[in-house]
């Protein structure tokens, strides 16, 4: 059975403008991906509301865009959740496709899956390999997370199974249940806009130091002329010989 493709505009819905004049120093871009059902969507609503909520209509890409403080820093935070249908199967390829625009766009990501479903914990090496194709040259930080950990007696996902595959891919692991524990939750997405904000001052360091003002280059015309002055001056200062 094919998996349906997504819409390729499905992503990067507009933001509210902000009706404060207060401008922000540090905007965060997250992305949220994984298979269906193992909870992106709750996990990002009980994040921003500390409300869980179990049901979810299928998502279309829905972009959430909120204020948030973290460690005593205002953030404009936005979260770009992503559509269920990612399956190792059929055209998963296609999928991956219609998923590089939100990957380009976000400067840090969550790799869920449940630890109910294994097919999902599967399509986390995938992820994560597009995810480092379209960043080649970057830190952008990655956090796997094992959701659904208070369902033990479903469990086809073993937490070793998770930290191993982190160990491989060089990533963070975290297994939490998002329906039990809120601070679990809060601490994912905490930690990651951390890491992006270490990014920022990095990079800023950078920009600055970059932005040093440096002189305007003459035109050639402008050049020839000092060039001769200088010649000129240089003449006139020598001593005769005699």
């Amino acid at each position: 059975m094919r998996q349906r493709s997504m819409s390729g505009n499905f992503l990067l819905a507009p933001i509210p403008e902000s009706s404060s004049d207060y401008v922000l120093h540090k905007d965060i871009k997250l992305a949220v991906l994984g298979s269906g059902n193992v909870g992106k969507s709750a996990m990002i609503v009980r994040f921003l509301t500390k409300r869980f909520i179990g049901d979810y209509e299928p998502n279309t890409g829905k972009l959430y865009s909120r204020i948030v403080h973290v460690e005593g820093d205002q953030l404009s935070l936005q979260i770009q959740d992503t559509p269920g249908c990612i399956q190792v199967q059929d055209d998963f390829v296609q999928v991956l496709d219609s998923l590089s625009r939100c990957v380009q766009w976000a400067e840090g990501f969550l790799l869920v899956y449940s630890i109910t479903d294994y097919s999902s914990y599967q399509s986390i090496r995938p992820l994560y390999q597009h995810i480092r194709r379209l960043h080649p040259n970057s830190k952008t930080p990655i956090i796997i997370v094992g959701n659904k950990g208070d369902l033990l007696h479903a469990r086809q996902v073993q937490t070793n199974d998770g930290i191993q595959l982190a160990n491989e891919l060089g990533s963070v692991f975290l297994e939490i249940s998002t329906s039990e524990n809120y601070e679990d939750v809060c601490d994912v997405f905490q930690h990651l806009c951390k890491e992006v904000s270490k990014l920022h001052s990095l990079s800023g360091e950078k920009r600055r130091s970059s932005l040093i003002p440096r002189p305007k280059s003459p035109n050639m015309q402008d050049l020839k002329r000092r060039f001769k002055q200088a010649l000129s001056s240089k003449v006139k200062s020598s001593p005769s010989m005699g």
